[in-house]
């Protein structure tokens, strides 16, 4: 059995959702792996990002976010609305005063606090919305091929609107 892995680096645009279609670095993995029957396996290590299996409609919006991918957030948001004001208001708990204050302890909390500014951890929303579609999609490896068809796509998507931010996706081939 042989282990294949690559990182992708990827951007979320912030202010919306950010949906990253990585098919072709899927499929392009997979063929680099030189593995003829196993599974692929996508995985965000991101707690507010997800990755998904749909197909691709085509039709987008100004920012070149697809209807589906529209939709799919426009349904998330009914259940988990943005988060806009600071706990205990605004519907959610999180996140709490402890919670900044591990975060502000951190080396990196510049990075997640920006000049300060605690509203950058208003993100309750997006934890949700990544937790119910999954940080990962495992797709059969069939005659070294991704086995899907030409309608299936993968997509990495980041709820957290905060900000535009650097991420990662990691592919992760095994098989024979």
């Amino acid at each position: 059995m042989t282990t294949y892995t690559t990182t992708l680096e990827l951007r979320s645009h912030g202010g919306t959702a950010s949906f990253i279609d990585v098919t072709a670095q899927v499929h392009e993995t997979i063929a680099a792996s030189g593995i003829t029957n196993g599974v692929a396996t996508i995985i965000s290590p991101h707690t507010t990002c997800a990755v998904y299996f749909d197909e691709f409609a085509h039709d987008t919006v100004e920012d070149g976010t697809d209807y589906l991918q529209v939709d799919l957030d426009a349904a998330l948001s009914r259940m988990f609305p943005a988060q806009t004001s600071f706990p205990p208001h605004g519907g959610y708990n999180y996140p709490g005063k402890a919670h900044y204050q591990a975060v502000e302890s951190w080396p990196s909390a510049a990075t997640f606090l920006p000049g300060g500014d605690r509203s950058q951890l208003l993100n309750a929303d997006a934890h949700l919305k990544a937790n119910i579609i999954g940080a990962s999609e495992t797709v059969a490896v069939l005659d070294g091929k991704a086995a899907f068809g030409e309608t299936g796509y993968i997509f990495f998507v980041d709820f957290d609107r905060a900000r535009e931010r650097a991420r990662k996706c990691h592919i992760v081939v095994t098989g024979d």
